[in-house]
């Protein structure tokens, strides 16, 4: 459910309650180079046993990624028992370009996408202009890509911080609930690093009706410097005290490791401590991290799972 503050429980043989397995699922990015292809697929091996509910492989601005993001899609469909969700945008495409898309992939087998928004084409920060003949917002790709094709189930983004174009959180909150309106299922919190943070959103958001599951997204910072620098641009606060803990780390690469593992370990924990049971983890196309924390979720390898 995501959205209680008493641990999940089921009852255990012995009579006493057991802890719920949490839900979760990877983001990846499409490779650009054999390298990046080769270790992306290490990557998926090594977690594929976790029995993720979804994976989920982005799509650059202005559709910059479009070709790798349907092979990596593709792929997966034909050499895992995964299922994958497909990044989609508005940004620099006509309606009938992405409908065409959305065509594409539910002819190869996709039935869940993630519909976006997505980052002016100048990049964050820079002013977003929608497509003059394009879905001019979230919640009409949303109402599209389900009017062409309803078996598609649609996540979304949500804010815990809100969003950094949005008036206030009241209109912030607005965008949500009309993407909920058009046909969303699932919205998937942009990076967070204070807990309170995610549970004061999401007293805003069932205050206003909405009850779709709101799954946190959870992102090891394998490189400190490198992730504060991108989440901040996004509009993520990096409280002090995180920030401390990789002081004098900069060119320590294995200790950054370490840590960074402590502190999203930490975080996932205290959340599932207070009821949520799902997690979204931000993987970078790496293992490492993420097998680690979801093994102390109490999660284990599933050595049947298909995997290519």
């Amino acid at each position: 459910m995501t959205d209680l503050k008493t641990p999940a429980h089921t009852d255990g043989q012995d009579g006493h309650l057991a802890t719920k397995r949490p839900a979760i699922s990877f983001e990846f990015f499409p490779p650009k180079t054999e390298d990046m292809e080769r270790n992306l697929w290490e990557t998926i091996n090594r977690l594929a046993p976790l029995d993720p509910k979804f994976v989920s492989v982005t799509y650059g601005a202005g559709g910059s990624t479009r070709e790798r993001t349907h092979s990596t899609i593709s792929r997966i469909l034909k050499e895992t028992a995964l299922l994958p969700a497909a990044h989609l945008t508005c940004v620099g495409a006509s309606r009938g370009e992405i409908d065409e898309i959305v065509d594409r992939y539910h002819e190869v087998g996709v039935r869940h996408i993630v519909g976006l928004r997505g980052d002016p084409a100048g990049g964050i920060g820079t002013p977003y202009a929608a497509h003059p003949d394009g879905y001019q917002s979230s919640d009409a790709l949303v109402a599209g890509i389900k009017k062409r094709h309803a078996d598609i189930e649609v996540s979304v983004s949500a804010y815990p911080e809100k969003h950094p174009e949005a008036r206030d959180f009241d209109a912030d909150i607005d965008t949500l609930k009309a993407k909920v309106d058009a046909g969303a299922t699932r919205a998937i919190t942009q990076v967070f690093f204070d807990n309170d943070l995610y549970f004061r959103y999401l007293d805003r958001v069932r205050a206003r009706g909405i009850n779709i599951p709101i799954v946190p997204g959870i992102m090891p910072m394998h490189n400190f410097k490198q992730a504060r620098a991108f989440v901040t641009r996004a509009g993520t606060t990096v409280p002090d005290w995180f920030a401390a803990k990789f002081e004098g780390l900069d060119d320590d690469a294995e200790t950054r490791k370490l840590v960074a593992a402590t502190v999203a370990a930490g975080q996932v924990q205290k959340l599932a401590k207070n009821g949520v049971d799902t997690f979204h983890f931000y993987t970078m196309n790496r293992a490492d991290l993420v097998f680690a924390i979801s093994h102390l979720l109490g999660i284990r390898a599933k050595s049947a799972q298909k995997a290519a």
